[in-house]
């Protein structure tokens, strides 16, 4: 699988995996076999920002295997706020359409339950598609002093999405913890994901930032994931939170409370800090943990972070599923074939 892993110009073409460069590449069985552990596929930053895709249903549309969405939770503005650099208000490509028809139709600079609105349309259009990541950047953290902590958010995406939604709970089990469950039965096939979307949850940099915030997303959401299992309401949690930022080690023992630690199973940081060889990457696939790596054009050589030529990102993926990414981050917007792509995730 190593080997797979690091052969450039793998593709998804007509929905089977293609492993080569050249006309005459071999091809390999339905991806859809691979376990979503085992698999590298090619995500989107920020993907609600209307230059990237006039409506989110485009960047949905594009086959990535993960779309970013930063949201903003603080008292100056309504609701979820979805923006990149406005706190106060939405700055989107997302219309809260009701329905398919409605996909490319309505006004957009919607708050994020308009966002999910759109992805359960377009789910609803697409039975079956491909597993998405929706990674959130909650940007200033939860602020449950204002309705927006992490019970508020299950409900919105519980009310938004519904059954396409992959849980906690639906990967636990009959374990006592996210981390025993995936050590022990890995992550379900991507087959079994088809129709499926998995949130990921990260700290924002301006939560970062902020001198006077002691509890970040990260461990806000592994105690409350810790809470519900021990009153038996593991179901109701829609997310999972990632240790952010990259590091030697188990990065999880940054967390005092030992207890919050196998409530992590997602990690994202810097391409070029996994790829330098200070971290041993290897540890994550073995434990079947799934690793976010961002910024991927970055990585020396570097290539241009939005139109670098096919082959140069084909290779960039290939480099990064051998260094054991589950999801290879950056603006390849303008790539769709490279988006689609899914190659095998080097196993040691």
């Amino acid at each position: 699988m190593g080997v797979l892993a690091r052969s450039a110009g793998a593709a998804v073409v007509a929905g089977v995996l293609v492993l080569g460069a050249g006309p005459n590449a071999a091809v390999a069985a339905d991806p859809g076999q691979l376990s979503y552990g085992a698999s590298t596929g090619v995500g989107v930053h920020n993907a609600y920002e209307k230059d990237k895709y006039r409506y989110f249903a485009d960047a949905l549309d594009s086959g990535a295997a993960m779309l970013e969405l930063d949201v903003w939770t603080n008292a100056f503005g309504r609701s979820w706020r979805v923006s990149h650099s406005n706190p106060l208000g939405n700055d989107n490509n997302c219309e809260n359409a009701a329905h398919a028809g409605e996909l490319r139709t309505k006004a957009r600079n919607q708050d994020l339950g308009g966002c999910l609105a759109d992805i359960r349309a377009w789910h609803d259009a697409h039975p079956g598609h491909h597993p998405v990541l929706l990674k959130i950047e909650m940007k200033d953290g939860f602020q449950g002093r204002y309705g927006r902590g992490p019970a508020a958010l299950d409900a919105l995406l519980t009310a938004r999405l519904g059954d396409a939604l992959f849980r906690p709970a639906d990967l636990i089990g009959a374990h006592p913890d996210l981390d025993t469950a995936v050590r022990t039965d890995g992550w379900p096939s991507r087959a079994r994901l088809a129709g499926k979307f998995i949130i990921e949850l990260i700290p924002g940099t301006v939560e970062e930032d902020n001198p006077a915030d002691s509890l970040w997303t990260d461990r806000e959401y592994a105690s409350h994931l810790r809470d519900l299992a021990a009153a038996g309401r593991l179901r109701e949690a829609g997310a999972f939170p990632a240790v952010h930022r990259a590091q030697s080690g188990d990065p999880r023992l940054r967390y005092a409370d030992a207890g919050l630690r196998p409530w992590f199973v997602v990690f994202d940081g810097d391409a070029s800090v996994y790829a330098s060889g200070s971290v041993d990457t290897s540890w994550y696939a073995r434990r079947n943990y799934l690793v976010v790596m961002t910024d991927a054009h970055n990585v020396a050589p570097a290539i241009d972070g939005t139109n670098p030529t096919e082959t140069q990102a084909r290779e960039r993926l290939a480099l990064l599923a051998g260094r054991h990414a589950s999801v290879v981050s950056a603006d390849w917007y303008p790539l769709p074939s490279v988006l689609s792509s899914v190659v095998p995730r080097a196993s040691s």
